[in-house]
């Protein structure tokens, strides 16, 4: 038991840490100090790893999650946690297989020096898409780790 509980909190914590990294310290470096079309290739380029990342560990900690909310008395903190992560593994797999994609089709307008306004448009909306998804992700993740926190905190 010990053993999973640790692939859990190993998992849910390299899923939220690498959001919070990359979007708090890693992004900001980039677009403060590269020209515009330069981070963009470089934010590209992280990004497969990034959401294989939330993938990964996405299932694992749903699954690890839900195994513990099946198993384990009272039910409601793991079931709680078990449903924010299934919720912030849908958002992930939306983001990173849908709008990413989508996005990359399109981000060289951002790079232009006069771009189409319709095109720029609709980067500037799937780039604001995937900001709020992400940013869910993180929220939804947070929630998991204070049920999880709630479920192994000694009862007094």
């Amino acid at each position: 038991m010990t053993i999973t509980l640790f692939l859990y909190l190993l998992s849910l914590a390299l899923w939220l840490g690498g959001m919070i990294f990359f979007a708090f310290f890693v992004a900001p470096a980039l677009f403060g100090n590269l020209q515009i079309a330069q981070a963009g290739k470089v934010v590209s380029t992280i990004f497969p790893r990034y959401y294989m990342l939330g993938y990964v560990a996405g299932v694992i900690s749903v699954i690890i999650a839900a195994y513990f909310a099946i198993s384990r008395t009272p039910h409601g903190a793991w079931t709680l946690a078990a449903l924010m992560l299934a919720v912030a593994l849908g958002l992930t797999i939306y983001a990173g297989a849908v709008v990413r994609p989508q996005v990359d089709a399109i981000r060289t307008v951002a790079e232009e020096a006069n771009p189409d306004p319709a095109r720029k448009a609709e980067f500037d909306r799937l780039h604001r898409l995937s900001v709020q998804l992400n940013g869910a992700v993180m929220i939804l993740d947070l929630l998991a780790l204070l049920a999880t926190a709630s479920a192994l905190a000694p009862r007094i």
